[in-house]
């Protein structure tokens, strides 16, 4: 049964400057095309309007959720209690400084990768080339520590500003952070609201052509144009979970509209009107394949939340 969060949607509109919206399709909010409602969803447009979200939530003990491009996350068929924050709209890059061959930006949560990528690669600013084609936010890149090719980004990380669940702003070096594989050391309740970060000063035709050539290299092996939420597990040390799937054949196997993707065996591709039951029943299969073949037990990289029960 649904969790009954109280609202007042006068004093909701009346609390923020932004979009507020209710019983919210969380489907309409992730890349896999899957999810059921958020009780409330919110996008403010600035930091006085984040903090007293934060402060409201607390008083009145209401379950805050931040949420960042919803492209590494799987939303269950119960929606998502309380009330789900995205910082879309902070989506500026600023240059702030050039020092030893290095630049220094200053990337707001709420820009997309991909922007950021090709910012970067029209200025000739080398470090996270290999990052191209992940879809999802700045915030939620570093918040999952997110790479491909060698390329994290822990490796141009300096620093962020993050919003703890008191409605504080606070600094974070990079020091001050346990990045690990797929991961941060950042905590559920700090909102990260920008970053600095640093790349090295390249020439533009060089970063232009590492970045075509690491998105040819994925365009090849991944089903890029599909629903999809990218990696489903997390590579086991030393092997490749995507290849420990096709191993055991299980490369196109389906339980509803949930299929392993025929292209790269670590991808589930939503080929119609998925239930986010079906893709956790799927995963299950995989675990008990992979662990009845090899004697390895792989672990989500994808992160699943919300509540199980269908509203």
């Amino acid at each position: 049964m649904r969790n009954k969060v109280k609202i007042n949607e006068m004093e909701w509109t009346e609390v923020i400057k932004g979009e507020v919206s209710f019983v919210e399709p969380m489907r309409n909010h992730t890349s896999l095309r899957i999810g059921g409602h958020a009780d409330i969803f919110v996008m403010p447009e600035d930091l006085q309007s984040l903090e007293k979200i934060i402060v409201f939530t607390r008083e009145r003990e209401i379950p805050l959720f931040p949420f960042g491009g919803g492209t590494n996350v799987l939303v269950k068929d119960g929606g998502i209690e309380g009330v789900v924050i995205s910082l879309k709209s902070f989506r500026k890059i600023e240059v702030l400084r050039e020092e030893d061959g290095y630049v220094y930006l200053s990337v707001e949560a709420g820009v997309p990768l991909q922007r950021l990528l090709n910012f970067s690669k029209e200025r000739g600013y080398s470090g996270i080339e290999g990052l191209a084609g992940i879809p999802g936010t700045v915030g939620g890149a570093i918040c999952g520590n997110a790479g491909s090719f060698g390329y994290e980004m822990k490796d141009v990380f300096v620093s962020a500003m993050i919003m703890n669940s008191e409605g504080k702003e606070r600094k974070f070096l990079a020091e001050e952070i346990d990045f690990g594989y797929r991961e941060s050391g950042f905590l559920p309740g700090e909102l990260i609201l920008s970053a600095e970060i640093r790349l090295k000063e390249e020439r533009r035709e060089y970063v232009s052509a590492k970045v075509a050539e690491f998105l040819k290299m994925k365009l090849e092996r991944q089903p890029v144009s599909e629903l999809t939420a990218g990696c489903v597990f997390k590579n086991p040390q030393g092997l490749s979970a995507g290849r420990l799937i096709e191993d055991i054949g299980f490369k196109g196997m389906r339980i509803g509209d949930i299929e392993i993707s025929k292209r790269h065996g670590n991808f589930f591709v939503n080929k119609g009107k998925a239930s986010a039951s079906d893709f956790l029943k799927l995963m299950e299969e995989v675990v008990k394949g992979v662990k009845a073949s090899f004697g390895i037990i792989l672990e989500p990289e994808i992160k699943i939340i919300g509540r199980d029960e269908v509203n």
